[in-house]
């Protein structure tokens, strides 16, 4: 089972879509992230600046994979994850 750092990682390079900015797959996949992880936190302040619960309609995201610069999070260098060769 694939977590979804490493989903997003192998669907950029899949597509090669490193490419125009050069930029390592692993890197990219890890800002995605970052991103998704801060639209989540910012949905959360206006739910509760509205006074309405703010609480995740889904469990939250462990810990491990919501913070990428914890040594037990997922991604290239941690796990051992290598991207597959592109052809």
């Amino acid at each position: 089972m694939t977590t979804l750092l490493e989903d997003i990682q192998s669907a950029i390079n899949y597509h090669s879509a490193e490419n125009a900015s050069n930029t390592p797959d692993f890197i990219l996949a890890h800002f995605l992230n970052n991103c998704l992880a801060a639209f989540n936190q910012a949905t959360q302040q206006r739910e509760t600046y509205y006074d309405r619960d703010s609480r995740p309609s889904q469990p939250a995201t462990p810990e491990s994979e919501a913070d990428p610069q914890n040594p037990n999070a997922p991604g290239h260098f941690e796990t051992g994850y290598v991207s597959p060769p592109t052809t």
